[in-house]
């Protein structure tokens, strides 16, 4: 029998008391928005991007607070958790509670590039294709964070790079919640809740060596997620970009459509954290709309084809 890694990672980076600190999951947030303003200065400097290298930095700023951030939160809200928001509105700032959508991120993304070329009279065409380059960089930081976190995990599984995570006993269930409960408090009487198991379980071998009997064996699908939605898809567009000739609005619409596949795919690993709509998960629904989105910036790119300013 495998002995499977059960996760004991702690969200926190540096910890300054019990519910404040330096989490993994806002400096991987600070770490994507940095590296978008240097691979969008990178295109802008060899003339793909509209945008003036020196202006870059602003445009990210507000995309990063206005589109990913506010669009990451309601999408979250409104396609994973609605009856919260309908029962507790004002959870909709908690996002230190977690909750974040990357299909609400990108629709927001795109909205607020939309509001910006309208306003500062550049092609929302261009700007969507350089954003997108970078938005892949930020998928990849996100789903290593939530793999620290110990969120978002796969489905059952006993392929030998399983992993075992403590937060499955949120949903459990209530016979394995209970057994968990009489293996934790018999170390540790103070262990007598889900919270108190997943936060002793960073610490305690011996309460980790009792949840392995109890967990399930799951994909580490954030680690899948990050690898396609990620790294490859970042390659892809990076490549195409910058050695492919395409009319603006090309590049956002493979973006568009690639996300979407990969993220179907990925989807088959991972449990799903929402109610299916027929046979797909919620994440596999919502892409549908993401490559009709690319479709019509396909269609528009082909209707009038217009190309970088540099690059003309």
């Amino acid at each position: 029998m495998l002995a499977y890694y059960v996760h004991d990672l702690s969200p926190y980076l540096i910890r300054f008391t019990e519910v404040f600190g330096l989490r993994w999951y806002g400096l991987a947030y600070v770490a994507a928005f940095f590296l978008g303003i240097l691979v969008v200065k990178s295109l802008s400097r060899r003339g793909y991007c509209d945008i003036p290298e020196a202006k870059v930095a602003d445009f990210i700023i507000g995309g990063a607070i206005f589109g990913v951030l506010l669009g990451g939160r309601l999408g979250y809200m409104l396609f994973y958790n609605w009856d919260g928001l309908i029962h507790d509105p004002i959870s909709i700032v908690r996002v230190w509670d977690g909750g974040m959508s990357a299909h609400g991120g990108i629709i927001g993304l795109t909205l607020y590039t939309w509001w910006y070329s309208r306003h500062a009279r550049i092609s929302w065409r261009n700007i969507g294709d350089n954003v997108v380059v970078a938005a892949p960089l930020g998928l990849l930081l996100g789903r290593l964070a939530n793999f620290i976190n110990g969120e978002l995990y796969g489905r059952v599984t006993n392929v030998p790079w399983a992993v075992q995570f403590p937060k499955e006993l949120y949903t459990a269930p209530q016979e394995t919640v209970s057994l968990a409960l009489q293996e934790s408090t018999s170390i540790n009487p103070a262990w007598n809740s889900v919270d108190a198991i997943i936060e002793a379980s960073r610490d305690s071998e011996p309460l980790r060596a009792a949840l392995a009997g109890i967990l399930s064996p799951r994909h580490p699908s954030q680690f899948y997620e990050a690898f396609l939605e990620g790294a490859l898809l970042f390659t892809v567009l990076w490549l195409l970009r910058t050695r492919v000739r395409m009319p603006n609005g090309v590049l956002t619409a493979i973006f568009f459509f690639g996300y979407a596949l990969l993220r179907s795919v990925a989807e088959f690993f991972r449990e799903p954290d929402a109610p299916l709509t027929g046979s797909l998960t919620r994440g596999q629904f919502l892409s549908i709309f993401l490559i009709l989105i690319g479709v019509g910036f396909l269609v528009a790119a082909m209707i009038k084809p217009s190309y970088p300013r540099g690059r003309s």
